[in-house]
């Protein structure tokens, strides 16, 4: 275990994980399924959007509380609140343009300004944005907060993109996943900022999730492959569990120590 910084011989633990590959994959999975997820249950399953968004908000709600009693990043309650927000992020933005007919560009507009505003705060407050040293209740408050508006802000991005500008699925996805690309380069090559290239990144795997996610499980009328909802939902399920379960594991809190600033 590399302790970084101690206080008064105690330990100071990130409550987040490291971002590694199983970071981003398991991210990259998650929004996917938020955006199959949401569609099954306000479309097939026939709750609608108001009813969903109530009831996968009130288990959001009750992962986030298990989330904040940790002290140390836990794989399990972690992931189960990131899966949670991404359908929540999904329906707050569906809500917004099906039930109240907010038109993509305004909504991507408020997202990207909520978001920019909850950095503001935070910065201002925490002197930093590193999710390196997430390890005081206000500061995963402000790191839950900014996550929710990447997600409400790429589904947003994502859907203009693919349906406004009429790109669809499998182009919108290249597209992102293009720009992703060159900021990865731009981080490793040409000496990009990390936390900016993070939270980028963070929020364009967004859209980058949702396209493909649509792309599998829209019908071939639509411009998809026709696996539906609930098999597109299933298998990436599936991949999250097995990997949180990987992770579970094999974690041992050897990164959970980080510094004071």
């Amino acid at each position: 275990m590399t302790k970084v910084s101690t206080v008064a011989s105690t330990p100071i633990y990130n409550r987040v994980p490291r971002v590694t590959p199983e970071f981003w994959l398991i991210k990259l999975m998650a929004v996917t399924m938020g955006e199959t997820a949401a569609d099954y249950l306000s479309v097939q399953m026939g709750l609608g959007l108001t009813a969903t968004s109530l009831l996968m908000g009130a288990v959001l709600i009750a992962a986030l509380v298990w989330q904040f009693r940790q002290k140390r990043y836990i794989p399990a309650p972690y992931w189960l609140a990131v899966v949670l927000i991404s359908i929540v992020g999904t329906l707050i933005t569906d809500n917004l343009v099906d039930n109240f007919h907010v038109p993509l560009q305004v909504t991507t507009a408020v997202f990207a300004v909520a978001l920019a505003v909850t950095f503001t705060l935070w910065f201002r407050s925490e002197k930093t944005l590193s999710i390196h040293s997430i390890y005081t209740t206000q500061r995963e408050a402000f790191y839950w907060l900014a996550i929710l508006f990447t997600f409400a802000l790429g589904t947003a991005a994502g859907d203009l993109v693919a349906e406004q500008f009429a790109l669809g699925y499998l182009a919108t996805g290249i597209l992102f996943g293009m720009i992703i690309v060159s900021l990865t380069i731009g981080y490793f090559v040409l000496g990009l900022d990390g936390i900016l290239a993070f939270w980028l990144v963070y929020i364009l795997t967004r859209p980058l999730g949702a396209s493909f996610g649509d792309l599998l499980s829209q019908p071939t009328q639509y411009g998809g492959v026709g696996l539906g909802t609930i098999m597109t939902s299933a298998v990436f399920l599936a991949v999250i569990v097995a990997v949180v379960v990987f992770l579970s594991l094999r974690h041992k809190g050897e990164e959970l120590v980080t510094t004071t600033t």
